[in-house]
């Protein structure tokens, strides 16, 4: 009887041991805050059921670049490290949001452009994971403070002039159309955020409040955003800030951080 005791006993405390382990694992999906104010170029969306906030952005009125490391050539590495480097040398911003796919030591994975200077080559390369799911494009705002998507390989032919870009993938509209290779609904579902952009003058960001599919994600894009180009950013690790506090995600790691700000 007393085997059987001991047995018993054991055996729940393997149970407390495994629960215990199972809730220290790192969640899948980051926890989306709400209840903060959303910046003033953003509302909230509802489409096909998904909550999203979208922020459109007019270039005319707001400064829009794409960062990636301090005076000292290191990576911000967050929203949050961001936010507060900003306010520190006297140039906040109304809102940030990671802006594409980076290695362990945050390097950008693809193309990086800030104030005109490559700090990142353009990347033709094939490969596993999203970035690489072809076609995959960049996101640029020109020297004439024009934006646009460009597929990579269009974008490696036309050269354009740019001050501030960044690749990743892999596309998510592609000139009115869904990428060829998404499911209409598929069942890969994370927090996402992207870009698209309406016309030379207007880009939008968004980012999910809760998991969507990349074929879903597209479709809001195309149909609620009116935007016949749109790129993927990323997924799981997807934040975005009002310039002092997270609206969603957390302290994820961040490589390219695409922030916008009133015009000086």
């Amino acid at each position: 009887m007393r085997r059987r005791y001991s047995a018993a006993f054991l055996i729940g405390v393997l149970l407390i041991v495994l629960a215990s382990i199972w809730w220290r694992r790192p969640s899948e999906h980051p926890p989306v805050v709400i209840g903060y104010e959303l910046p003033g170029p953003c509302r909230d969306l509802s489409f096909e059921t998904v909550p999203y906030i979208v922020c459109e952005i007019d270039l005319r009125a707001y400064d829009t670049g794409v960062l990636h490391a301090g005076d000292d050539g290191k990576a911000f590495g967050s929203l949050e490290k961001f936010d507060k480097a900003m306010s520190g040398e006297g140039r906040p911003v109304l809102l940030a949001m990671n802006a594409g796919m980076y290695h362990e030591d945050l390097t950008p994975v693809g193309l990086l452009i800030e104030d005109g200077q490559e700090k990142a080559p353009l990347n033709l390369a094939d490969g596993e994971g999203n970035f690489f799911l072809k076609p995959n494009g960049v996101f640029l705002v020109r020297n004439d403070g024009k934006a646009a998507i460009m597929e990579t390989n269009a974008y490696a032919a036309a050269k354009p002039d740019v001050a501030f870009a960044t690749q990743s993938g892999p596309m998510l509209v592609i000139d009115g159309r869904p990428h060829p290779r998404f499911e209409a609904n598929g069942t890969s579902r994370y927090i996402r955020n992207g870009v698209g952009v309406r016309d030379e003058n207007t880009i939008v960001l968004a980012i999910s409040r809760s998991q969507v599919s990349l074929g879903s994600f597209a479709r809001m894009f195309r149909d609620a955003l009116h935007c016949p180009n749109a790129l993927f950013f990323d997924g799981v690790v997807s934040a975005l800030s009002n310039g002092e506090r997270m609206i969603v995600g957390g302290n994820y790691p961040a490589g390219p951080i695409i922030a916008v700000s009133a015009k000086r």
